[in-house]
């Protein structure tokens, strides 16, 4: 897939006391779910690589199987074809050229069919149009792929109300039947529910706050209160996460909105929920890297001559296999990853200068307080200095390591962010 598409423009931030994220051995009921007591979701965070065959399979599997599954392509987040200075060429990126692609794709990991559903700003009536809806009705899993969440808001559903259209409507309903539904980037973050985010920058959004609304100048922290579709409501939801450092800017986002939990999801990989609407929806991890829990329940936000702080948050990470029971905020680690016992000696971690960026917290979580030296305590400054921020991470009274294939697992590292 071409550099362009991959990098999607998906924008989708108490008393300091020690709270463990409770850490389980692996019951039957938190392994991969087959039931079909409602549908599936696979939320993907972002730069889905076309060879992800680990994913890719996972929703055909769960959209019927190889030779039944029928997908339908949402495209609706992206550019369309006007504001694609590259359409008509191998390098295009916009909502028709990727529906086809995506169809193509799905059609190489043997889905029986996969085509587009067209529905995007160049068809504002489409939403409603009655054959979309039987097209729609047709198919036993949906693809939601990555651009700008708000342009799914805008094309599928009306008014201040966020009413859902006919199409939505329909797929809120094949969902409730066993559908599945997957996105990425953009696609996923549609799913969210109340105050889901619609853009902005780490370090301004600390400094600033969040806003509700939608706003064009990119380092505004804004959500929308009326949230997504509303298929996933376990707790706000952040994308391409610690790849661009978006750990801070949700922690932000949810203390300004009194949410106590975010998912955020790493690239190239996958928060799978089944049984979605059921009574046990159980939440597993696919893929190349990892998704986090952060947990304020406890957080505390601090004041430094106006200008604002945070103390207390939870933060675990769950990677491939994993499993998180979401009633009881507990984490499942996979079968056989080995437990990490660090040893007492001196800390080497190196202070990081961009905390906010290119995995820097979980890079020091891995080579600090995960690794088999002294580390309690580890952090970093920001890049940005208007003004420069501090986070610090230290291991909670509840931290445990799990070392997987590709990626550290861990639990209970407390989470401080401040102004330098």
């Amino acid at each position: 897939m071409p550099l362009n598409r991959l990098l999607t423009l998906g924008v989708g931030a108490c008393a300091a006391v020690a709270l463990s994220v409770p850490v389980a051995a692996v019951p039957a009921s938190a392994t991969a779910s087959h039931h079909r007591s409602g549908g599936s979701l696979v939320l993907v965070g972002g730069a889905l690589a076309d060879d992800n065959r680990e994913i890719y399979d996972e929703i055909v599997r769960l959209a019927g199987g190889h030779g039944k599954a029928r997908i339908g392509i949402l495209t609706a987040g992206a550019p369309v074809p006007a504001e694609d200075p590259d359409a008509g060429t191998p390098d295009c990126n916009n909502s028709v050229c990727n529906g086809d692609y995506y169809a193509e794709l799905f059609r190489s990991y043997r889905a029986a069919d996969a085509r587009w559903i067209p529905i995007d700003l160049d068809r504002p009536g489409a939403a409603d149009d009655p054959a979309v809806v039987r097209q729609i009705e047709s198919m036993t899993g949906f693809f939601l792929g990555g651009g700008d969440q708000y342009r799914y808001v805008t094309t599928m559903t009306r008014g201040a109300a966020q009413r859902d259209t006919a199409a939505l409507a329909a797929i809120r309903r094949k969902l409730r039947g066993g559908a599945v539904v997957a996105g990425t980037s953009a696609g996923a973050q549609i799913m969210a529910g109340r105050d889901m985010i619609t853009g902005g920058s780490t370090e301004p959004g600390l400094r600033d706050g969040a806003k509700p609304g939608y706003f064009d100048d990119p380092d505004v922290l804004g959500y929308l209160p009326r949230g997504g579709f509303g298929f996933f409501t376990a707790g706000l939801v952040d994308t391409h996460f610690s790849r661009r450092g978006r750990e801070a800017r949700s922690i932000r986002l949810a203390s300004d909105t009194r949410h106590t939990r975010v998912f955020g999801l790493d690239e190239n990989t996958a928060l799978e929920v089944t049984g979605v609407g059921g009574r046990h929806p159980s939440l597993r991890v696919l893929g190349q890297r990892g998704v986090s829990v952060l947990d304020l329940r406890r957080a505390r936000v601090t004041d430094h001559g106006g200008v604002w702080g945070i103390e207390g948050v939870r933060w675990s990470r769950l990677t491939a296999g994993d499993a998180y029971l979401a009633p009881r905020w507990t984490v499942v680690p996979a079968a056989g990853k080995p437990r990490v016992r660090p040893e007492a000696g001196p800390c080497t971690a190196t202070p990081s200068e961009d905390v906010f960026y290119d995995y820097a917290m979980v890079g020091l979580v891995e080579t600090g307080l995960a690794a088999r030296t002294g580390c309690v305590a580890v952090g970093g400054t920001s890049y940005e200095k208007d003004p420069r921020w501090a986070a610090r991470l230290t291991r909670g009274a509840g931290f445990t390591a799990f070392r997987g294939a590709s990626a550290t697992t861990f639990t209970d590292v407390v989470v401080g962010v401040r102004p330098a």
